[in-house]
């Protein structure tokens, strides 16, 4: 994946943007994203339903996958079966 793919959702309305990515499967809902939509689509799996918000940034656990949400959906987003947290703000320092 290079900065600035952009990948949408095989079963729902998801879209995210590769802020840094890797080589890895995203996926959304259980399904692997891929950079053209098909009409095909499908059925978001339950265990992949939690959704996602527009404007957050989703990492893995070791910092290695950063997207950004373009257009929210239903389905949660996943890379080789682990999911994607939402990144935490960082803390400015005190102005004292």
């Amino acid at each position: 994946m290079k900065p600035g793919t952009k990948l949408k959702s095989a079963v729902c309305d998801t879209e995210v943007m590769v802020i840094r990515g890797t080589d890895g499967v995203v996926e959304c809902g259980g399904a692997p994203m891929v950079e053209e939509k098909t009409t095909e689509g499908g059925s978001v799996d339950a265990a992949f339903s939690s959704g996602t918000q527009m404007g957050k940034r989703y990492v893995d656990e070791a910092g290695t996958v950063e997207l950004l949400c373009v257009k929210p959906g239903q389905g949660s987003l996943s890379l080789g079966g682990l999911a994607l947290t939402i990144k935490e703000a960082k803390s400015l320092p005190s102005s004292d």
